[in-house]
């Protein structure tokens, strides 16, 4: 079975070799039909501590590295400008 990924805004940096990143996702509301907007913190490994507050990554599940971390971080994303 391949691996999620996840793609999401680092939060936090203050950890030695970890982020906090957050996760967007929208849905449309059962009754309501408006759009939602949900929000989730994930901890992921960042082995060289190369990524900082308000960077774009991708991060992809992984085998639990401490009580929290179960993600690690695969790639900063590009931006396009």
């Amino acid at each position: 079975m391949p691996k999620r990924t996840l793609q999401g805004v680092v939060v936090s940096d203050k950890q030695d070799k970890t982020v906090v990143v957050r996760v967007d996702r929208r849905f449309t509301h059962p009754i309501y039909k408006k759009t939602i907007r949900r929000s989730k913190n994930y901890h992921a490994h960042d082995e060289n501590n190369q990524f900082k507050a308000g960077d774009t990554v991708r991060i992809e599940e992984s085998k639990p590295l401490s009580k929290l971390k179960r993600w690690t971080v695969v790639q900063a994303e590009t931006k396009t400008a």
